[in-house]
């Protein structure tokens, strides 16, 4: 064995999922409705009332992912299942159900990670606040997550609060945040931005203020945007989607403060964000233990594409370009294993703080014809290639990551639905339409990375 590529031996080798695309038992022990739940199956879609019955299964997704040697899971607490209508009673069957995963996972060896919201806003906050665009929903949400803190603090000790927060400066955020009406304006998407960072910002400080040996930190959805040419024009808009996308972010996690290129753009362009006194305070508390991130992808932008007067939040709305030098799946999403070098090094560079991959992993479609073991190489070659990018970025360059989490490593339907884009190294048993019998089988990757992690990564 090379000792030169010996990894820590207190690193992480986890899975990552969100409570709406594993847990399914919609309507059980009193939870309420979150938005998802009243969204319709369609032609290519699932809806999301059974998703993969973790619910009623998670002891038998705990033992694979024991064998598989991981050591972290990373969950999410539903926030309808434990407060059902978002700002009311909070439901102790609910609460309870997640004492049964957390302390089910201790038991395997497996340390829980806990993530407060993943798109699923409460159907009544929903509809009578309009999400986060109220101060009233933020106020319940941070009800809600210093209730989930202090009840799991003796236990869970890897927080993040929001799942792919810079999604919320994006038009994704008008699908993501429970807004239900409005003309999704500029106005609109700054404010419910600023309205989540002022709620991240409240529960960090009540974790930092309460709890010497809990960490928390900020997550994005990383996508590294490179210029289509060497062209001045394309490099800027490669860097100006950076600042307004990630380093307005990530500047507030560990500095206390929005980026001074997005409040000059926000006083030049008259953007109300609905800042009040004091919220400059509470953002300039913020001290982030951990800078976490997914990762699945690189993309390439196009300068002369976007229009004259574009809000830089909305450049790759006009101009995500294919990589003409990288491979893609079948969803054209480029795979770029040294763009994860890149990304790693450049954050733990950039910020001095640790840095933690969260959720990494390829979608593909399979199927299992009951008898066969599924030959998803591309599968064992995406991780392999990306495991060794992150351990260049770690051996070579110098950074401190604290783990290594896939996602969907159990097949769970995809952020849009969709069971048929697979990133599982586990097979589940089911389509869109046709629950089947959710039989857990692996797959070839599952053994690859079974043998992998038995040797905690050192030989890749």
């Amino acid at each position: 064995m090379d000792k030169e590529r010996q990894m820590p031996k207190d690193f992480f080798w986890g899975n990552s999922v969100s409570s709406m695309q594993t847990e399914g038992a919609w309507d059980e022990d009193g939870k309420g409705r979150s938005v998802y739940d009243v969204r319709p199956a369609t032609a290519t879609t699932s809806d999301w009332h059974d998703a993969i019955d973790e619910y009623h299964r998670y002891e038998e997704d705990l033992d694979l992912m024991k064998d598989l040697h991981l050591n972290m899971y990373r969950i999410q607490i539903s926030w309808s299942r434990v407060v059902p209508d978002g700002d009311g009673e909070f439901n102790a069957a609910g609460i309870a159900f997640y004492d049964r995963l957390v302390d089910a996972m201790l038991a395997r060896g497996i340390t829980p990670m806990i993530c407060l919201y993943h798109f699923d806003m409460p159907l009544a906050l929903a509809e009578n606040e309009n999400g986060f665009m109220s101060r009233h929903t933020v106020d319940a949400f941070v009800r809600f997550g210093e209730k989930m803190i202090a009840h799991f603090a003796d236990r869970v000790k890897y927080w993040i609060v929001f799942n792919e927060h810079n999604l919320y400066f994006t038009d994704e955020v008008f699908n993501i945040s429970g807004y239900t009406k409005g003309d999704q304006s500029v106005n609109d998407l700054y404010r419910i931005f600023h309205h989540t960072m002022l709620a991240h910002a409240r529960l960090d400080d009540f974790v930092h203020q309460n709890y010497d040996d809990v960490k928390i930190g900020g997550m994005l959805a990383y996508t590294p945007v490179y210029p289509e040419t060497a062209k001045p024009i394309d490099i800027m808009a490669a860097r100006k989607s950076d600042e307004f996308l990630n380093n307005n972010l990530n500047d507030a996690y560990v500095h206390g403060h929005y980026s001074p290129e997005v409040l000059r753009y926000v006083e030049q362009q008259g953007i109300d964000y609905d800042l009040q006194p004091g919220d400059e305070a509470i953002i300039g508390k913020m001290k982030a233990d951990f800078l976490a991130f997914s990762y699945y992808r690189s993309t390439v932008i196009n300068g002369d594409k976007i229009p004259v007067n574009a809000v830089p939040n909305r450049y790759l709305n006009y101009s995500f370009e294919a990589n003409r030098f990288l491979q893609a799946n079948e969803w054209g999403w480029a795979i770029d294993p040294l763009g994860f070098r890149n990304l790693i090094t450049k954050l733990y560079d950039q910020y001095e703080v640790p840095v933690f991959p969260i959720e990494n992993g390829i979608g593909l479609r399979e199927h299992w014809d009951g008898q066969h073991m599924i030959e998803d190489d591309e599968r064992i070659t995406y991780h392999e290639e990306h495991i060794k990018a992150m351990k260049d970025a770690m051996l070579i360059d110098g950074a401190k990551v604290l783990g290594y989490l896939g996602w969907g490593l159990i097949d769970i339907p995809s952020s849009h639905a969709d069971i048929e884009k697979r990133y599982g190294v586990v097979y589940v048993n089911r389509s869109n339409h046709d629950l089947k019998d959710l039989k857990r089988v692996p797959k070839k990757s599952y053994y690859w990375l079974q043998g992998v992690l038995a040797k905690n990564g050192d030989e890749l």
